[in-house]
């Protein structure tokens, strides 16, 4: 598997940064974790804007899914080659319905359905192209998931926006690489169910034995070098923090 990263900036936009955004590939097919602000833009500097496979979409918050609406603009109005087949859209129930609102001058309340083919994420296994993948709820504010993708043997575990959780080790353990949120200072915010700090990501990471780990969605106001050493004292093992264009293979 290849993982890039399209955008990693938490909560909004920095100036380095879309907000989360990762792509998946192998075997061809293209699978993209998260659409937040900017991102689309930021996309197309690595693929066609209309070669997207499939979209998993972690939780409704605007820094992961907003440019979902860019992107119908982009599907449903297309002149050259006419309107987009749907693409397989994977999120938590209401997304439909979110995105429609969140645009709110759709032709019809039917209309993002029209090029998004829109699955309900429940915690469970199942297949997404050649990924086999597992989604486990995690401790957001809103619905929220985290998602394990697998293939060949190999494996990636995105943690989306949450605070610590034991479902989140469990569905982590073992992972090649564990790509996890870091927004919060550890000894600044203290806010449970919401989100990790790179001590939490770092602890994480050990109580899953994971391979490496990538710090991601850290805000414009937090120091990501303060993250990044407060996960390495609590973490062995390969860590870095993710940056907008870095490749990965995994």
């Amino acid at each position: 598997m290849k993982l890039t990263v399209v955008g990693c900036s938490g909560s909004f936009p920095s100036a380095e940064s879309a907000c989360s955004s990762y792509l998946v590939e192998a075997d061809g097919f293209r699978l993209l974790l998260d659409m937040g602000n900017g991102a689309l833009g930021e996309l197309q500097r690595h693929i066609g804007l209309y070669d997207l496979d499939a979209i998993f979409l972690s939780h409704l918050h605007a820094d992961h899914c907003i440019d979902m609406c860019a992107y119908f603009v982009a599907r449903y109005y297309r002149h050259e080659g006419g309107r987009c087949a749907p693409i397989p859209v994977y999120g938590p129930e209401g997304t439909e319905q979110r995105l429609t609102t969140a645009y709110a001058d759709t032709p019809s309340a039917s209309s993002m359905s029209e090029v998004f083919d829109f699955h309900t994420v429940k915690p469970g296994s199942f297949d997404i192209g050649p990924f086999a993948v597992r989604t486990e709820k995690v401790c957001h504010p809103v619905e929220a998931y985290a998602i394990r993708v697998e293939h060949e043997g190999r494996s990636l575990t995105y943690s989306g926006d949450t605070g610590t959780c034991d479902v989140l080790d469990e569905l982590a353990a073992g992972s090649d690489l564990f790509l996890c949120e870091a927004a919060f200072t550890h000894g600044k915010e203290n806010i449970p169910d919401l989100h990790l700090n790179g001590r939490e990501a770092g602890e994480s990471a050990t109580r899953a034995g994971v391979g490496r780990l990538l710090l991601t969605h850290i805000p414009p106001w937090t120091d990501p070098q303060i993250n990044l050493a407060d996960a390495r004292a609590a973490y062995a093992g390969p860590t870095a923090l993710a940056a907008p264009g870095a490749t990965y293979e995994i």
